[in-house]
Formats: C-alpha cells, structure tokens, sequence
C-alpha cells in the first residue's frame, strides 16, 4: 500500500473519533495535504504533510507510515509525526469565558429596542 485515503487516515491516527467527522472536515475545507485543500478522498502518502484546522487550533502532522485500522494512542507516534507548535496546543486548554445576561423577573419581553442593544453586546464580545 503505498498511499490511503485522507479521512481514512486522519481516523485511523485519531485525529478525529468517527470516520465521517473526518470526512466532513476535509469537506468543510479544513484539512490541508501540503498546503492544498484535500477532499476526503485525496490520497495521501509517506513523507506527505497534513494540516488539520480543529475547533481553535490548527493542528500539522508529518506521515510516517500508513495504516487502514484504527490503532491505540500509544501506537500513533509511529505512523504520525505530530508538529504542532505547543502554542497551537495551548488554544485548546484555554479557559473559556462565560457571560451570563439577566433580565429583571417580571420585566416582560424585551423590545426591539433592548433586542438590538443585546444582539449588539453579543457581538462586540464575540470579537
């Protein structure tokens, strides 16, 4: 076997919990082989480098050896060299802030008016 299929691989290295997640990354555009965009049957080989976009961080991995079947965590380091920046591995530790908006009880539904100014909060935290 000398290549395998994109979202076959990024399963089987673990990078993602069920073959149709990575499926659908490669689809949404956000895994790269070598700096194009792959879809999900692109076909990947030894030596090939994978970017993959993941919830805030951007993941890259170097193909060491190719594999159809899942393998424990303990057995990926042999077939993926991973080079993510520790950096890029601190975004998913990261704390999370929480806002929480309160309306006085028995203040009625808002209007358009308070509508518009919370939509407004809300973006302006969002950035």
């Amino acid at each position: 076997m000398d290549s395998i299929r994109i979202d076959k691989y990024l399963w089987a290295i673990r990078v993602y919990k069920t073959r149709s997640d990575a499926t659908d990354a490669c689809a949404g555009n956000k895994v790269r082989i070598n700096g194009t965009v792959a879809k999900p049957s692109k076909a990947v080989k030894v030596g090939d480098t994978i970017e993959v976009h993941k919830g805030p961080a951007s993941l890259s991995y170097k193909v060491l050896q190719l594999s159809e079947n899942r393998m424990g965590a303990q057995l990926v380091p042999d077939y993926a060299e991973d080079l993510t920046p520790e950096s890029e591995k601190a975004k998913f530790h990261a704390p999370h802030e929480t806002i929480v908006l309160k309306r006085d009880r028995g203040s009625g539904r808002p209007t358009k008016k308070d509508r518009r100014e919370l939509d407004a909060l809300r973006e302006m935290l969002e950035d």
